[in-house]
């Protein structure tokens, strides 16, 4: 939100000095003026001018419509005593940064009727004091008519793309809470059973050690072999765990690939910008099963992968030439795919399927929109 005490106006397409220029040029045309009178009924129009303009930006709604009245009048009666017209560009400014549309409407048109009609007055009876200054206020004109709604576009532009930015990092949080998730079902799946067993057979061998020892023994292997059983899944879990990169894992499917006798060619880049590892992971391991589904299920001879980055999306292409998949079939109730779109779903991307000739994958992942600095108007 702007400050109360930012006067100069941001984001207009317009450099800060020249509204510090539009700032300082009342007071050129105020003290053009013969009558001492004149002069100090201006330097106060231009004083309270400002002062209501601070004020419209911290009062609320039911004052805001009292001081942007107070500014119309103040900038019509500069333009008529000092052709002074200026003042409209900072009105025309701030009616754009409302947000309520039926007022954003009205002011406008209000706005820019009196603006039009107080020009034309001016022109009609001191034609000689303006017409210097012509191309100025013609500008200026055109400045009230486009400034409202460039605002306000840039105003909703910025509030879209924060909303954006905060479903994003929403998002983030609830990947954060699925992996844990997921990591707490991987320990209790891998490691809880192993070690009830360990604790087991423990009693058990340790029963049967006066008894029969030699059974004895051989519940201590077991032990023993699940032990290292357990810690040979915990490694791999944790090697699962760290974060591929795109670039790494196609080395990985190339050389899987190629181990099987197939073909394999790619083309893109594989190194994606403005791409968090989150995604790059979840990339990497839809490439993997489908990499592993090519060499199990799909008898093919050869495997392309299309690595492209759209301006809206990353696309990875996976085809091959191989059988494809029966039409009978439900291509999400096997082979890992089901596994595939519920990874890209959850970084809001999506799995096409193509089985016209051979089979083709296409793995669609939007892009993240990085943080923009933003401000407020009202």
């Amino acid at each position: 939100m702007q400050n109360w005490y930012h006067i100069i106006p941001k984001n207009t397409g317009l450099s800060s000095y020249v509204w510090i220029i539009f700032c300082l040029l009342p007071f050129l045309f105020i003290f053009r003026s013969s009558s001492m009178y004149e002069v100090a009924f201006g330097v106060l129009m231009t004083l309270v001018f400002f002062l209501s303009y601070r004020l419209s930006f911290i009062s609320n709604s039911r004052w805001i419509y009292l001081w942007v009245s107070i500014e119309m009048a103040i900038s019509l009666t500069m333009t008529l005593l000092f052709g002074y017209v200026y003042f409209a560009l900072f009105l025309a400014f701030y009616i754009g940064s409302i947000k309520h549309f039926g007022g954003f409407l009205s002011l406008y048109i209000v706005h820019l009727t009196t603006t039009l009609a107080a020009v034309t007055t001016t022109f009609i009876l001191e034609v000689e004091s303006l017409f210097p200054q012509l191309p100025f206020i013609i500008i200026t004109i055109i400045g009230v008519i486009l400034l409202p709604f460039t605002v306000r576009y840039r105003s909703q532009q910025q509030k879209l793309e924060g909303q954006l930015q905060n479903a994003n990092e929403r998002i983030s949080q609830l990947m954060v809470i699925e992996e844990r998730e997921r990591i707490a079902r991987d320990l209790h799946d891998t490691l809880g059973q192993k070690l009830s067993m360990i604790g087991l057979k423990g009693e058990l061998a340790g029963k049967l050690i006066p008894k029969n020892p030699e059974r004895a023994a051989s519940e201590l292997e077991d032990i023993q072999q699940t032990a290292r059983t357990a810690l040979k899944e915990v490694r791999d879990m944790v090697s699962d765990m760290r974060g591929t990169k795109l670039e790494d894992e196609l080395v990985r499917v190339q050389q899987i690939i190629e181990a099987a006798e197939m073909t394999f060619s790619w083309e893109g880049d594989p190194n994606p910008s403005n791409t968090p590892l989150l995604v790059e992971n979840v990339l990497s391991m839809c490439l993997k099963e489908a990499t592993t589904n090519i060499v199990k299920h799909s008898e093919a001879t050869s495997c392309h992968v299309t690595i492209s980055q759209c301006p809206t999306e990353i696309l990875v292409t996976i085809e091959d030439d191989g059988i494809g998949m029966p039409e009978t079939i439900d291509p999400f109730q096997g082979n890992g795919l089901q596994g595939m779109r519920e990874r890209l779903e959850f970084v809001n991307g999506r799995l096409e399927i193509d089985t016209d000739d051979g089979t083709e994958l296409r793995f669609h992942v939007p892009n993240v929109i990085q943080h923009v600095e933003k401000e407020d108007y009202s």
